[in-house]
């Protein structure tokens, strides 16, 4: 693609318009608010989010902009009773109904049972927490239902969260997610860390149906297996890894003892925020240390290059160059098929 996809701001604009608000986003893994009370807050092109469980066990993804005059209503993550706005006290339950307000009983006309927090369409498909801001997306689940054959052995749904960081990086959005899920930077970029595993030449790309990319990511023959294992994992999910993406902002690796994930949401033209984590099968004993730390290393690599990048698409001389065979980048072609799809013009213009 042209440099201005990745570097426009106003291609971006467009994008949180008619991506990141019409249609489902991914926050990341719903366990992360395992128990009532449990929340953390985000943001989301611009909107401050408060992702909380209530006592009735629902996930919700409110405002956490105050009622009152517009202060953020909680910050950080943790578990709590009720959330009181830090500058005048507006107090809300976990379903974002006010329940408190000092003084505003002696304003006239002023109802605090009509007064709430705007709640946002939710969706939990294989224990991935999505969202819809416009309220208008069709439902999520079906469109996904042909990719669920590929990640149902890996027991994805059943994963146990381990931890979530947020960062952000000094590239597009779309650069992260299409290097996420390629395997033709493996052995250049991470010679010594993820070449020895999962080599590029042992990658083989998955048909798209539209809604999705994917690749299997095949371990070298002489690496050790990475037990333990989901119970119905065949031999061959035991000797790779499924990368998948769901569209627009999911990237996930489903080893066979981890699961590895990545939530992106623009920041500007040349930066994104990332809300990435780890969760282990319940066979195991949580992430370990190690596989946290060899994760930090890949994003590490996986940094450097994606920000010399973004410098260099700012080149007024860089000149689109042809994507590599289907098993190596065809899930860069699917993403851009996605893309266009929500953003290409149907206006003829010869």
């Amino acid at each position: 693609m042209p440099a201005a996809y990745y570097t426009s701001d106003d291609f971006m604009r467009l994008e949180a318009e008619h991506v990141f608000r019409k249609d489902w986003v991914c926050l990341g893994r719903a366990d992360e608010v395992k128990e009532p009370g449990d929340y953390y807050t985000t943001d989301l092109i611009g909107e401050q989010l408060l992702v909380t469980r209530g006592k009735d066990d629902t996930v919700r993804v409110l405002s956490n902009v105050c009622r009152h005059r517009g202060n953020m209503v909680a910050s950080g993550k943790g578990r709590k009773s009720r959330f009181s706005c830090s500058y005048h006290a507006w107090t809300y339950d976990h379903q974002g109904q006010l329940i408190g307000a000092p003084l505003m009983s002696e304003v006239k006309g002023f109802d605090m049972s009509t007064c709430a927090l705007p709640s946002f369409n939710t969706e939990i498909w294989e224990g991935f927490l999505f969202v819809n801001l416009d309220g208008n997306a069709e439902p999520l689940a079906p469109r996904l239902d042909n990719l669920l054959p590929y990640i149902r052995n890996y027991d994805v749904a059943q994963r146990v969260f381990g931890f979530t960081e947020q960062v952000t990086w000094q590239t597009n959005w779309k650069c992260l997610a299409e290097n996420f899920m390629e395997g033709y930077h493996l052995d250049v970029t991470h010679p010594k860390t993820l070449r020895p595993l999962t080599p590029t030449g042992l990658c083989e790309y998955v048909e798209s149906d539209g809604h999705f990319n994917a690749y299997y990511s095949y371990y070298d023959p002489g690496y050790p297996e990475r037990g333990p294992f989901p119970p119905n994992l065949t031999d061959k999910e035991k000797r790779c890894s499924f990368m998948f993406g769901v569209f627009p902002n999911l990237v996930v690796s489903a080893a066979p003892n981890i699961l590895i994930f990545l939530c992106l949401s623009p920041d500007t033209s040349n930066s994104v925020k990332i809300r990435w984590g780890m969760s282990s099968i319940p066979q195991a004993d949580g992430v370990t240390d190690e596989q946290r730390d060899f994760m930090n290393q890949v994003n590490a690599e996986d940094k450097a290059k994606l920000e010399t990048l973004q410098k260099g698409l700012q080149s007024s001389y860089y000149s689109p160059g042809r994507l590599a065979k289907a098993d190596l980048e065809g899930t860069i072609y699917d993403m851009y098929q996605y893309m266009a799809r929500h953003l290409g013009s149907d206006v003829n213009l010869a």
